[in-house]
């Protein structure tokens, strides 16, 4: 069921558009989330959805109605900032109490409710605690403590984790995923880390620029980016210029390669097929790109000679040379693979994706 709509949502600052035409729908019990590279408008997008921003044009709903112009403090919305904002002259106990105590609670159900959320956070008894006495992630849990203590119909989180090291970050992002879900709450969540949004949410809006360019689940978004921009931002890629050479009424794609002069084949949906003697642009993850001995009988297999191998652990990137064509492989094991081999790559037509230009 949709719990929040934002319905082509804008907002400039100054000659800056920051937001522009954004549409975006969250499913109650949905863990959401705004991808993107800093400054593409995924912040000002949250702080619309907050009422900390109000939209130049275009409407926000919550439970259908119509919340564009309510303030903030009357959304009932939970948020957790990047840098905490806790207040340092309170303890803990009084900063999970902040928003409780402007709700009007009684001492009784503020003691329950601190106690009930600092318990969630596995914080319990640290009530007294300085919150300058507490680590980086015990504060962070303060702040998610605060945001669910006052039972929020809608939690936002802009970019929460940032701020720790990557070991504690891995580790309290699936703790925070367990509590909402345990919770049955509703999510937002800001980041511009594609291993966060993706180990975090259950859909992701993707923003470049100020524009929403894709959403969907996390591998969708990955194995199927619809634009060259998605594609660039969501992990490494191929990308192949090519000319389109096969009619729209045939059922397989074929393109030539600019670079290389190689044909590649595989099936495309021709609703998004360029116009013939048009460049295209090709992508294939290197993780399906095939290394393979020398055999050109295989459909998208070229010769290449390898011009770099890159140890990293437990994969190696092995970058080789098809005629001008110079592509990516990741591979497990390089198996004795070295600089000025001969080999094949093979280019997977079930893993090859026609993108859309900006």
């Amino acid at each position: 069921m949709m719990l929040l709509s934002l319905n082509k949502i804008e907002k400039s600052f100054g000659s800056t558009r920051a937001v522009n035409d954004v549409s975006i729908t969250v499913n109650q019990g949905e863990f959401f989330g705004l991808l993107g590279p800093s400054g593409c408008g995924k912040t000002t997008t949250l702080r619309m959805i907050a009422g900390l921003e109000t939209p130049d044009a275009g409407s926000i709903e919550f439970e259908g109605r119509s919340i564009t112009n309510l303030p903030a403090e009357r959304r009932g919305f939970g948020m957790v900032f990047q840098n905490y904002a806790l207040f340092p002259h309170l303890n803990v106990f009084e900063n999970v109490a902040f928003g409780l105590r402007a709700r009007h609670k009684s001492k009784a159900e503020m003691e329950q409710r601190v106690a009930g959320a600092l318990e969630l956070v596995q914080l319990p008894g640290y009530g007294k605690r300085r919150v300058d006495e507490l680590s980086g992630g015990q504060q962070q849990r303060v702040a998610i403590a605060r945001a669910i203590a006052i039972e929020p119909a809608l939690l936002l989180f802009d970019e929460p984790l940032s701020n720790l090291d990557v070991s504690l970050r891995e580790q309290t992002r699936g703790e925070l995923r367990e509590l909402v879900t345990r919770l049955g709450l509703t999510a937002v969540y800001v980041t511009h880390d594609q291993e966060e949004a993706f180990a975090l949410c259950d859909r992701i809006a993707v923003m470049v620029g100020g524009k929403l360019m894709q959403t969907g689940q996390p591998r969708e978004l990955y194995e199927r980016p619809a634009e060259i921009s998605v594609a660039r931002f969501l992990g490494r890629n191929n990308f192949i210029k090519s000319m389109r050479l096969s009619s729209s009424n045939s059922s397989d794609g074929e393109f030539k390669t600019l670079e290389g002069d190689h044909t590649i084949k595989f099936e495309v949906n021709h609703d998004d097929l360029a116009p013939l003697n048009k460049p295209v642009v090709l992508a294939i993850r290197p993780e399906h790109v095939r290394l393979t001995a020398p055999d050109t009988s295989v459909t998208n297999s070229f010769k290449a000679q390898v011009r770099q191998v890159v140890f990293a652990g437990a994969t190696s990137t092995v970058r080789v040379d098809a005629n001008g064509l110079l592509l990516e492989a990741l591979v497990l094991q390089p198996n004795g693979l070295q600089v000025g081999q001969e080999c094949s790559v093979v280019l997977a037509p079930e893993h090859l994706r026609l993108l859309r230009n900006e």
